[in-house]
């Protein structure tokens, strides 16, 4: 029983989580909203509702500021981990799509390898070349349909992709004895909301007139929906992990492109070649290769 609910909390939030790139989408295409005013709003408002949720359970959410160590590990966090994936994934999608975005995150794992074999100064084991090989080789697919004529996405969308990869392991690997030594929805609580008034500050959201735009009601939903499914999605993905192994999540998050990719098609049309799929599916085959090969070695 404790099973099938870590596959339902996972799956849940895997679609919820692949819902909120198409919601960005829509939001920087149909309004005046920039990358940096969006972001600023769902991670500030997001931040206060993990850390309102912690203060209702009865946790300290203050304690972890009056030591210096553990404030500084979050600051880095905060502003270079959490905004840093944030606005490259948002940015990513402003310049190409939310699939794109998506799937670009996937590129991940291949830097993680990169970081641990050359603090271990050793060649990564074959399963992992394998699939990092593999996982180049359907992102290259879905960038040229198989076509070596040019890229589908600008040169600027593929920097922002890559950054998404790098940035995305940077926030994976940072962290991990932050949250291990303080609960994880506290570090990702503060991290949001670090990383949305660092933002706000440098953007001086205050002055912006886009406050406007929340006079249309549409666009408010569409607000209110991006925050709660994103905030909701990670609180499913880490409840899951208390019932299923982090194989079986890897493998089942998945279904976030995929979600992606689906809502994109139906909602915007955007349309993939018959390579370009096919690349969808390698990049996810190798990367679930490189999650059971690390799980069973």
């Amino acid at each position: 029983m404790n099973r099938i609910k870590g596959i339902v909390f996972i799956v849940s939030g895997a679609m919820l989580w692949g819902a909120t790139g198409p919601l960005m989408e829509w939001l920087l295409n149909h309004t005046p909203l920039t990358v940096s005013f969006m972001l600023t709003v769902r991670l500030s408002v997001a931040g206060i509702l993990l850390l309102t949720y912690l203060l209702l359970t009865g946790k300290d959410i203050f304690r972890i500021w009056q030591q210096k160590l553990w404030s500084r590990q979050l600051l880095v966090f905060g502003v270079a981990g959490m905004l840093g994936v944030q606005f490259a994934f948002v940015a990513a999608i402003n310049e190409s799509n939310a699939v794109f975005a998506t799937l670009l995150q996937f590129l991940a794992p291949i830097f993680v390898v990169a970081y641990v074999s050359l603090s271990l100064k050793k060649w990564p084991p074959k399963y992992q070349v394998i699939g990092i090989i593999g996982t180049l080789l359907g992102l290259f697919l879905l960038l040229t349909n198989a076509s070596f004529d040019a890229l589908l996405v600008s040169r600027k969308a593929l920097l922002w992709g890559v950054a998404v990869g790098l940035t995305f392991a940077f926030y994976t690997l940072y962290p991990a004895r932050l949250m291990k030594e303080w609960s994880v929805l506290l570090v990702v609580g503060w991290g949001m909301l670090i990383g949305g008034f660092a933002l706000g500050i440098i953007s001086r959201i205050w002055q912006s007139n886009l406050w406007l735009v929340f006079t249309d009601l549409k666009v408010t939903c569409f607000m209110i929906a991006l925050i709660f499914f994103g905030t909701v999605a990670f609180v499913l993905f880490l409840s899951s992990m208390k019932y299923i192994t982090a194989i079986e999540t890897s493998i089942l998050s998945s279904i976030e492109p995929l979600t992606a990719m689906v809502i994109s098609v139906i909602v915007f049309g955007t349309s993939l070649g018959f390579w370009q799929l096919v690349g969808v599916f390698v990049m996810l085959a190798c990367v679930t290769w490189l999650s059971v090969g690390g799980g069973k070695a």
